[in-house]
């Protein structure tokens, strides 16, 4: 079964792919087309709807029934953000680098018992007859007072999860508790009610 993953970060890129392969499913993505994909405006106030934007663009594009995420950190302290801007917190897409240095700034004085955040994913399944669904997967932690370990991407060199910091334990550990390892799984457990 082929699927289309409306993504152009690496990073969940090799993610999906590893976790989806071990679903017999195999995950194209745009390099894997002899076109680019045009970016589609991420305009939701969820991540539900961000990852629906996303896959309903994946199925124009592709023509392959599309799965797509939308993922962020909410941290307590700050109310909730950077929530859907997560990966434009500081203003540039994708920058990790400064997406981090602005957290830890805004954080600076936040002890550590009061560093609580969780991260969110929400995917998203759209299928070319219009059918779609999504899912929601959450893992809660502490935000670091310093970046470490050279795994991961994001948020992870600051994010402890409950088993270890996500930038310092393995893959496979990784997607047994994160947020976008829950929701593969339900993810699965749903697809099975559309195919």
């Amino acid at each position: 079964m082929k699927f289309f993953l409306s993504s152009k970060n690496n990073g969940k890129i090799r993610e999906f792919e590893r976790i989806f392969h071990l679903f017999g499913i195999e995950m194209l993505s745009e390099k894997d087309f002899q076109a680019e994909m045009p970016e589609p405006e991420e305009s939701g106030l969820t991540f539900e709807d961000n990852a629906l934007i996303k896959a309903r663009a994946g199925v124009v594009f592709s023509g392959l029934p599309t799965v797509a995420d939308d993922s962020g950190l909410c941290v307590d302290a700050l109310s909730g953000r950077p929530g859907v801007l997560s990966a434009r917190y500081a203003g540039v897409h994708g920058d990790d680098e400064a997406n981090n240095k602005k957290l830890l700034s805004e954080l600076q004085n936040v002890p550590a018992n009061e560093r609580t955040a969780h991260y969110v994913c929400a995917i998203a399944c759209v299928f070319p007859d219009g059918r779609e669904f999504t899912v929601i997967g959450k893992c809660e932690g502490l935000i670091d007072f310093c970046r470490t370990g050279s795994g991961g991407f994001g948020y992870d060199p600051l994010f402890i999860s409950p088993i270890g910091k996500f930038s310092e334990i393995s893959a496979e550990e990784k997607d047994n508790v994160s947020h976008r390892g829950k929701a593969i799984k339900r993810f699965e457990e749903k697809l099975k009610e559309f195919i």
